[in-house]
């Protein structure tokens, strides 16, 4: 059985074809060879300067973001501790990937040595499920302030807030212990080349000469355990949140409601429409190229963290009006 593509951080399955020459007669190699974009060496330069600079963005925009909420007195709420969360998930997200592919596309710095493979891996899973997680959280927020503003003081307090960051740490991070013990047991005596550009985990079991069913069948209870448990609680939460919405006597009223879910909804669809559309590429798409493939998930993994910082930074009056002074000062 072969792990459902929804997710690709969640232990997706890129379909490649190893060729013979590429076998050889060795056990459980100390490092492995990442591929890149297999195809598209010629054009690495040129790729690699969008990525370059959708990491910058990415790292810039979310420091800023941390910058902002630490420095502003106004902004030490729940809702804003939840956003510096998520921007420090996105910036170990960027940081567990692009390096090491910048490194294959500008030196052609191939060798990753396995125990750096295997905490790759563990980093791309507990985070990219923690970005989820805090996404959750998020939505509790809007639902608590909305819902039951006059209870939004008493009942998101720091200490709650705290508990709730570090239920979403200890969820992920324990729920993708497996998947680097799962990749560690496994005898490798086939080849140790990775078609991709970094340490996917169903990629690099798939190396294994050794039956992974396991592996799969636990991506598979990952995925649905926390992708979607995740999507069905905010699903939840956005109904009442709605309903509440619609309660309200006057339409500006309701618009300006609604107005201040718009940057987390934003969140949301920057960081599932790249999920549905990756998976409906890979079941029904059958004549997508490796190299495609490998350029969809890659680009997937950049574009949440490169968008939540401008989407926060532009929807958000306090950030906004905070960057613009800032600007300001530095001018005069």
């Amino acid at each position: 059985m072969q792990e459902t593509p929804l997710c690709h951080r969640v232990g997706h399955l890129l379909p490649y074809s190893m060729s013979d020459s590429n076998t050889t007669d060795f056990t459980n190699p100390s490092t492995f060879i990442l591929l890149g974009i297999p195809g598209l060496e010629a054009a690495y330069v040129w790729i690699s300067i969008p990525f370059c600079a959708m990491y910058t963005t990415a790292v810039l925009g979310n420091f800023t973001i941390l910058f902002i909420v630490k420095t502003e007195q106004s902004l030490h709420g729940p809702m804003y501790y939840f956003l510096c969360m998520l921007a420090v998930t996105d910036l170990v997200m960027s940081a567990s990937t692009l390096p090491k592919m910048l490194s294959i596309f500008w030196f052609n710095s191939r060798e990753i040595n396995f125990s750096a493979c295997l905490t790759q891996m563990y980093f791309i899973h507990s985070f990219s499920e923690m970005e989820s997680g805090i996404l959750v959280a998020m939505a509790f927020d809007r639902y608590v302030a909305i819902c039951h503003p006059l209870r939004y003081s008493t009942t998101l307090t720091n200490s709650v807030v705290a508990k709730i960051g570090l239920a979403v740490v200890l969820r992920n991070g324990i729920l993708a212990l497996p998947y680097p013990f799962l990749a560690r047991q496994w005898p490798y005596c086939r080849t140790n080349i990775i078609p991709h550009s970094y340490c996917v985990h169903i990629a690099v079991v798939k190396l294994a000469c050794a039956d992974i069913h396991i592996s799969s069948y636990y991506g598979l209870f990952d995925l649905f355990s926390v992708i979607g448990m995740d999507v069905f609680f905010i699903a939840v939460s956005y109904t009442q949140i709605l309903r509440a919405i619609f309660r309200l006597p006057t339409k500006d009223a309701r618009l300006k409601t609604f107005g201040t879910c718009i940057s987390h909804l934003c969140a949301i669809l920057a960081l599932y429409i790249p999920d549905f559309f990756s998976s409906l590429t890979h079941r029904f798409v059958h004549n997508v190229t490796l190299h495609s493939l490998i350029l969809i998930t890659s680009v997937y993994l950049l574009v949440p963290p490169m968008l939540h910082p401008i989407i926060y930074g532009l929807r958000t009056k306090q950030i906004r009006g905070r960057l613009l002074q800032l600007f300001t000062r530095r001018e005069t």
